[in-house]
Parts: C-alpha cells; structure tokens; sequence
C-alpha cells in the first residue's frame, strides 16, 4: 500500500529528537503556551519574514482571530476563492459577514484575480487568498487591488508555509498570514495547532489579547476573546520538525518534477509552478475528466489518492442562502469534479514513486 501520505515513516526519521523533547515538556510542568510557544512564534516568525507571530489552536482559529482584529462583522463583505477547504469562507459566516465567493483560475486553481473588482461594494473590508495546494496567489495583483480600494488582506497559508512570491514567502506580503499544522500539512504538529504572522504592530497587540480571552494579563479582559493557545507539546514537536522543513519541501519539488516530466502530454492537468513562485506542493493534484475512474483504479492497485475538494465553496449546504448556482463560479465547479490529489510526500521512495507513475499511465493508456 502506498498511502496519500504517512506521517509515520516521518516521526521515524525523527523519533529519537522528538521523544527526547516530548520527554523534556513533561517533565517541565509546562503544557499550554511558554517557553516552547515563544521560541515557535520567533522562529516562525523569521522563517516567515515577518515582525510577529502568534501561536494559536487551528488555522481555522488564525483566520478567524485575523478577521476580528480587524473588526470585521455583521454587515460587512469579505472576498474570496470559490475552491478551498470550508475553513477559508466559514469564519467570514460565524463572525456574521458574507462571504463573496470569486471562481478561480483552470490553471492553478487559485483565485482568478481578474475577477475580483468586479466583487467589491462598498461594504466590502478585506480579501482573503488561498495559496491553494502549495501554490502562491498572484499577490502583487491583489495588493494592488486592496491598496486602490482600502482593503485588508488576509493570507491563507495553511497549505504554503515556505511558498515564495517573487522572493517573499507567504504570509509577509499581506497584512495578516495564517498557517495551519494541522497534522498532513508539510509543518505539521500531532493534533490541531495554527499560527498567524504579521507585520501590523496594532493587530499583533489585538491577537496577543484575543487568543487568551481577551485579556491582556491575567483575569483583566479587555475585548471579548476566545481560548486559542498552542499547547507547549505541539510547539516543541513543531521545533524540532521546523529544521527540515525546507529539506522535505525540497524533496517534494523533486518528486513534482518527476511526475510534471512523466505525465507531460498526457490528458492530465498537471501543477506546473509559475515561474515566479516556489511552489510548496503540499498537496501534487492533478486534474483529469475521468477522475472517480481513475481513483478506483489506483485503489485497486493500493495507491492511497484524495479529492481536495468535491464541492466547491459556493455549492456547499451551508451556504445556500447566499443563493449561488453552479453558473456563478464554473472554474471552481469543475475543479471540484475532476481533481485528484496523489502521493508526494518527502518520504516516498523510487520504487513507490515508480509505481505511482506507471499506474497512471496505464490508467490512460487503457
């Protein structure tokens, strides 16, 4: 069986460092924010090219509290991408804004810059890209956008963390990065876990105070917060992982040219890197028409796939009352009918990888 991803060929290339550490944080009674969070937030922080950084819970929980830094709520607009993970347009809803969804590109499956103007009102405060797959957006078009029109930008890079836009990594250009460790991401901690990083010294005071109930010491609550700490364990796991974090994203671009060489002329949409960027490929997801047959397939076979993501944001239930049909975003409609996310993950090996391509191509040959 080759699995989509497997996060325990990873822990064994590092079991002796993270036991040892995970051994040392409990038996320092520490276990909820600390030395550890602190020394993450500043390594983060300069690994991200920004002033500050702010260990949370989720990624989800860094796009929310991104969100309520910056005042956003009940009446206002927030624009986004039509194809990304719920997160992304459901902190927009719970904070009581509408999410105004934009379709994306067929290319990169990113959002389609062309078509954001044409979505700002008035009531509209800030836009939110995905660095969909690994991917960086076309940031300097959308920071352009927000600066004509007084916009905030906040960064989804819970899938991107060490992607770079002409130079600058992801989560630096905008004015808020929010960074996912959720457990498969190419950082990732042993449960839930997020970060967000900034160089706006006004909403780094805000998140400090927002993450721990608001308060901006002990029992004085100043706004109305949430509980959203980073546990002392993950961040000391996330430490030791941070080390060969370019290393394996590193290993996974030798793994996307490899297949980008093979698969090159066959009816595949495949995820070419513009050149401008340093794609990350936390996910390798290519498109194809015959992609439920080609899943079975290479279930058949034991090679473990994912879909990221069979229904596009605008078509999900819980947001039907904004009222969009399938018309409305039909790149992001289509992307979600025809990807298909195999394995790329550092740890593959020749023979994995091998086999992983002469299926496909006997998928498409047959």
């Amino acid at each position: 069986m080759i699995p989509i991803i497997d996060l325990k060929a990873q822990y064994a290339s590092l079991k002796p460092e993270i036991d040892e550490t995970i051994a040392r944080v409990i038996a320092s009674g520490t276990y909820i924010l600390g030395p550890e969070v602190e020394g993450l937030e500043k390594e983060i922080a300069a690994y991200a090219g920004t002033r500050y950084a702010v260990g949370l819970n989720s990624g989800t929980d860094a796009l929310l509290l991104a969100l309520k830094a910056y005042g956003i709520g009940p009446g206002d607009e927030v624009i986004t991408t039509a194809f990304s993970f719920i997160a992304t347009a459901e902190v927009i809803a719970f904070l009581g804004a509408k999410p105004v969804f934009v379709d994306i590109n067929k290319e990169d499956f990113n959002i389609n810059v062309d078509l954001i103007e044409a979505r700002i009102t008035p009531q509209t405060k800030a836009i939110i890209p995905v660095h969909l797959y690994g991917q960086p957006a076309e940031m300097d078009r959308i920071m352009a956008l927000a600066r004509t029109h007084k916009l905030k930008v906040i960064e989804d890079c819970a899938q991107a963390l060490g992607a770079e836009y002409k130079g600058k990594r992801v989560g630096s250009i905008g004015d808020i990065g929010c960074i996912s460790f959720f457990p498969t991401k190419n950082l990732g901690a042993y449960g839930d876990g997020g970060m967000i990083v900034t160089n706006d010294e006004k909403a780094f005071a805000a998140l400090k105070k927002l993450h721990v109930h608001g308060a901006g010491e002990k029992y004085v609550h100043e706004l109305v917060g949430v509980n959203s700490r980073l546990d002392s364990l993950h961040a000391a796991v996330l430490r030791v992982k941070l080390k060969s974090l370019d290393t394996w994203i590193d290993r996974r671009n030798e793994i996307a040219r490899l297949y980008n060489q093979q698969f090159a002329g066959l009816p595949l949409v495949l995820p070419i890197p513009k050149k401008e960027v340093r794609h990350v490929y936390n996910q390798f997801t290519i498109a194809t028409d015959q992609r439920n047959e080609l899943q079975k397939y290479l279930k058949e076979k034991q090679i473990g796939t994912a879909i990221h993501y069979p229904i596009s944001l605008p078509l999900q239930q819980a947001f039907s009352y904004l009222g969009y049909s399938q018309s409305d975003c039909p790149a992001a409609a289509k992307a979600a009918a025809t990807v298909l996310s195999i394995p790329a993950y550092p740890e593959l090996t020749t023979s994995q990888i091998e086999t992983v391509i002469s299926s496909i191509k006997s998928f498409i040959s047959s």
